[in-house]
């Protein structure tokens, strides 16, 4: 695994769990305290770390796919549903608020490329960039248990309950499916948005 794979690995972690801590976030700033109360308000790395998509996952990873595919998850934050404000667009609120906090740190680190002339600490910023761009675009699938998944049941008309009733039962094998065949259906997605921030 060579030095790139290595630092990816170093940053989606930390990437993962300040999407963590932006779930949290939101829904405190929504009328949620559940996160807050259960100490996940923070970014202290070691309350928002889980035994497997944070260290087990990437090591495994490592090892099966030689560092060519790497990916790591934060313990998800606990939220109740029924203290958020707005009962229809808040947990959509709160499930956005991740993606949307990777995608402002793509941003930032975008914006600070554009003051690098070039070399290895811009192509370390660049590996922070993709590295966030792919968190969030893989977190607004609209499959469970991942964000995207309640900004679709927020946009579902009521009469197609039976299609958030499937993919509530089924979704963890639609999302294992995913992850093995279909992944490289969003890399245009990934690298068009991942264009956008360094361009």
């Amino acid at each position: 695994m060579g030095l790139t794979a290595i630092f990816f690995l170093f940053i989606i972690i930390p990437s993962a769990i300040f999407h963590e801590y932006a779930h949290a976030w939101m829904a405190n700033q929504l009328g949620d305290p559940t996160a807050k109360y259960a100490g996940r308000l923070t970014l202290n790395p070691l309350v928002h770390i889980d035994k497997w998509g944070t260290l087990l996952m990437p090591l495994l990873l490592i090892v099966l796919t030689q560092g060519r595919f790497l990916f790591a998850y934060a313990k998800p934050v606990p939220y109740n549903p029924y203290n958020l404000k707005n009962q229809k667009w808040g947990p959509a609120a709160v499930a956005v608020a991740g993606p949307a906090s990777n995608l402002l740190l793509a941003f930032v680190f975008g914006q600070l490329m554009r003051f690098v002339p070039g070399g290895s600490l811009a192509m370390l910023l660049s590996i922070v960039v993709y590295a966030n761009v792919l968190l969030a675009v893989f977190n607004l699938l609209p499959i469970p248990p991942l964000d995207g998944s309640k900004l679709l049941y927020a946009v579902l008309p009521d009469s197609m309950w039976k299609v958030k009733q499937v993919l509530e039962q089924y979704g963890f094998f639609i999302l294992l499916a995913f992850i093995m065949v279909g992944f490289s259906w969003i890399h245009p997605i990934i690298n068009f948005i991942y264009l956008i921030f360094v361009g």
